[in-house]
């Protein structure tokens, strides 16, 4: 059985998630920074993680209108821990990553949610299926530092994530849930 296409799924969902930010450019530490997805197969949760992604966040909590968050994913990263699974992932069936080398999420609105919660509103795209998300945020600030944490869950099936074989629910879950802890400092 191929374990591995859905935990690329997941990254998929890990772009969207990134999208937290708002007013003043910050500069991200990708390197305290992460993006996952997490996915059922058999019912056994699968995460896997991308190692390669930029960010653009601007996010003033008193203006949280002015913000905004661009994430851009190198599909190709995503690790299952397991090259052979990381191979299958790139492929046609699931991030194709060949044809579609990256995933995007590029906020549209941020608007609070109540005390250090926020919904970020804006367009994933994935394979070169886009789609308009609302991805909860918690923002936590110390010092100069903000952490924007989120997890958003997604259908696979809506972005041709997993086809031919793999189309079928019952072997791999459609939802595939996006974590990511983007991490930035104000310059």
């Amino acid at each position: 059985m191929k374990v591995s296409f859905y935990r690329y799924m997941l990254a998929a969902f890990a772009a969207a998630s990134l999208s937290a930010a708002g007013a003043a450019l910050a500069q991200v530490d990708v390197a305290k920074s992460s993006v996952t997805a997490t996915s059922k197969q058999m019912n056994v949760p699968v995460e896997g993680k991308f190692g390669k992604f930029t960010a653009q966040v601007s996010f003033d909590p008193a203006r949280p209108e002015a913000g905004s968050a661009q994430i851009s994913i190198d599909v190709a990263s995503f690790d299952l821990g397991d090259e052979s699974y990381n191979e299958q992932v790139r492929g046609k069936e699931w991030f194709d990553a060949k044809t579609w080398p990256g995933a995007t999420f590029v906020s549209s609105a941020i608007a609070p949610a109540g005390g250090s919660k926020f919904n970020v509103t804006g367009k994933l795209t994935i394979k070169g299926k886009s789609q308009t998300v609302v991805v909860p945020v918690t923002v936590s600030q110390q010092g100069a530092t903000q952490t924007f944490e989120g997890a958003l869950p997604i259908k696979r099936t809506q972005f041709d994530i997993g086809t031919g074989e793999w189309k079928d629910t019952s072997l791999v879950a459609d939802e595939v849930v996006i974590k990511f802890q983007i991490v930035a400092a104000h310059k």
